[in-house]
């Protein structure tokens, strides 16, 4: 039996009515739509993770290296034990609030929140293996569930933005349009790159993020060669933009230092020593809600397109992917990145007929063989790859939509959840705020019967947490 014969019998491609090629060529589609996550996950978390004797360009060509570890595992575990088409890697959004929300924002040491990252996925294991999962998804509030990937949009952009120093800090209005935009090559370039990559996103271009991010580099680098410098934030008056910001990226040599991720792996282990109870349980907490239920709504979303939905919109054995998405979560908390999730760019392969495992096993390959390219990724500016996430930043913003806005009792806690995640910076603050609130406007309705009494629990710890957190106590 050949390999084609036996690929086909594996991953029964018969009884899905697909061939080795279209897999293939899925997965090869898969791969160009969320490749940029190569690129984007060092930029944002090298901000947050910091080691003595190591440079920016070699921390960011470390990261590189364990992100692309972290999702060829996880992709791996889909397709050989879930058989699915979908592929996996750290997520935006939990990446962004591991770095400025978590360490930079409440001064965690980096190594604590990666223990934090292995705990939530261990727990995850845990309820999945268990069947806990209806469990889990009754006991958090409908509104908060659809509301929680817009915030994280508005979040996502709003770091995007700063990067790309379009947006500045101001004593008056706390945020304004940078007073230099037009002065400053950095803005410009960034903006320019930015349409041009909306541009090719608009026109279903595979690889459209990529592309545009490779664009915008180039540029920034021939600005450079040209004599064009950043803008200097000392001279900006009345207002503050982001500082460090560079037209280009590490100029590093090719090293095999990039490849030694030693002083990453296995460093969450120290991050369990002098745990503060109440902050760690929030960010567990919080990495295991959106986690969860990003990974359950792309699951069902990119499912309805397959056709693999029963006829009561469930996900046949929809345990199986999640655990793949719960193993990813440790093994890559372990190895020293933040929390991975199932990718919605999983839909493109899925368009291109992808139905089974083999086209996340294609997925999973190329980003074994994305090591070769690890060093590419240091020379990537910051604002370049930070058009990422402003573009997943507006198409997130869609999760919106399904909510009932007419119905005042999800529009509340829906709406708080959007607007307090970026005002506060915080996606645990957006989170809470939609929990405490839902419990409240339903039982001021007249709808107790509606709520579940562990919502009343859930919304109790927080209000008990920022009592605690805000008033000194701790």
């Amino acid at each position: 039996m050949g390999l084609t014969e036996t690929l086909a019998d594996y991953f029964d491609l018969d009884s899905h009515d697909t061939t080795v090629r279209t897999e293939l060529l899925a997965g090869l589609t898969t791969f160009l739509t969320m490749s940029y996550i190569v690129v984007v996950n060092p930029a944002v978390l090298a901000n947050a993770i910091t080691i003595e004797g190591i440079g920016i360009g070699r921390m960011r060509a470390m990261i590189a290296v364990v992100t692309l570890l972290s999702a060829a595992t996880a992709t791996l575990v889909m397709a050989l034990y879930a058989n699915r088409p979908f592929a996996q890697a750290p997520g935006l959004g939990l990446n962004a609030f591991f770095a400025f929300t978590v360490v930079l924002g409440m001064g965690v040491p980096w190594q604590t929140a990666l223990a934090a990252v292995v705990v939530e996925g261990v727990i995850f294991i845990a309820l999945t293996a268990v069947g806990a999962r209806e469990y889990v998804i009754k006991l958090f509030p409908e509104p908060v569930k659809l509301a929680v990937g817009s915030g994280i949009g508005l979040f996502l952009a709003l770091i995007g933005f700063e990067s790309m120093r379009v947006v500045a800090g101001d004593p008056a209005t706390f945020l304004t349009l940078s007073p230099v935009f037009a002065k400053d090559p950095v803005a410009l370039i960034s903006v320019a790159g930015l349409l041009f990559t909306f541009g090719l996103y608009a026109r279903g271009v595979r690889g459209s993020i990529v592309i545009g991010i490779l664009g915008t580099t180039v540029a920034g680098y021939v600005a450079a060669a040209l004599g064009y410098t950043a803008y200097n934030p000392e001279n900006v008056a009345g207002a503050s933009i982001a500082t460090d910001i560079f037209l280009t990226g590490s100029t590093t040599t090719y090293s095999l230092a990039a490849y030694d991720i030693r002083p990453l792996a296995g460093a969450f282990l120290s991050g369990f020593g002098n745990v503060d109870a109440f902050t760690f349980a929030l960010i567990v907490f919080t990495f295991f809600f959106v986690d969860f239920f990003d990974t359950a709504g792309t699951l069902v979303g990119v499912g309805q397109s397959a056709g693999f939905l029963d006829e009561d919109g469930n996900l046949p054995d929809i345990d199986r992917p999640l655990m793949a998405d719960a193993v990813g979560t440790t093994v890559g908390g372990m190895l020293g990145t933040s929390t991975v999730t199932t990718y919605i760019e999983s839909a493109s392969g899925v368009e291109e007929g992808g139905r089974t495992g083999l086209t996340a096993l294609t997925v999973a390959v190329l980003f074994v063989l994305s090591l070769a390219f690890v060093p590419i990724a240091a020379g990537i500016p910051e604002y370049a790859s930070h058009i990422a996430l402003v573009v997943i930043g507006v198409v997130m913003l869609g999760n919106a939509v399904e909510v009932a806005w007419d119905d005042l009792t999800y529009a509340i806690p829906a709406g708080m959840t959007i607007m307090v995640m970026p005002f506060t910076f915080s996606i645990a603050y957006g989170i809470a705020a939609g929990i405490v609130s839902y419990p409240i406007v339903k039982l001021a309705a007249g709808e107790r019967k509606e709520i579940h009494v562990g919502q009343w629990v859930l919304a109790g710890a927080f209000v008990v947490y920022f009592a605690v957190r805000t008033s000194g106590v701790m």
